[in-house]
């Protein structure tokens, strides 16, 4: 499956559609180590430039954990089954999303809306 897009200059956010096929224990940066249920996932981030090429680093098999989804998608039981683009406000596209928070502030360092966390745990496969 292609989860590249063609590259369109309003598109700014991004969805990743993750599922754990197992639990996940990782270590998160300084946020501390958290267990992910195995189940669905949705990531919401955004790119001010760049957006396809944040995409494909995401994608990547050989990554740098850079940013706190890079540590959950580095691990083998991660999977991404479908990427979303949208040209509104990252955290307008989140706010939509109803979902558990497994990690309170995950992805959301910059996040002026107070959103919580841009992962949310869907349910379980």
């Amino acid at each position: 499956m292609n989860l590249l897009s063609s590259v369109d200059a309003d598109l700014k956010t991004y969805q990743l559609f993750i599922e754990l096929s197992q639990p996940v224990s990782i270590t998160i940066g300084l946020l501390g180590r958290f267990t992910f249920p195995a189940g669905r996932y949705i990531y919401t981030g955004s790119a001010k430039r760049g957006l396809e090429a944040r995409i494909r680093r995401h994608l990547s098999s050989k990554k740098k954990k850079h940013w706190h989804i890079d540590y959950l998608l580095a691990h083998k039981n991660t999977q991404i089954t479908e990427v979303k683009r949208f040209s509104e406000p990252e955290c307008l596209i989140n706010q939509q999303i109803s979902g558990d928070i497994i990690v309170p502030g995950f992805g959301a360092s910059d996040c002026k809306k107070r959103c919580g966390s841009h992962l949310k745990y869907l349910h379980t496969l």
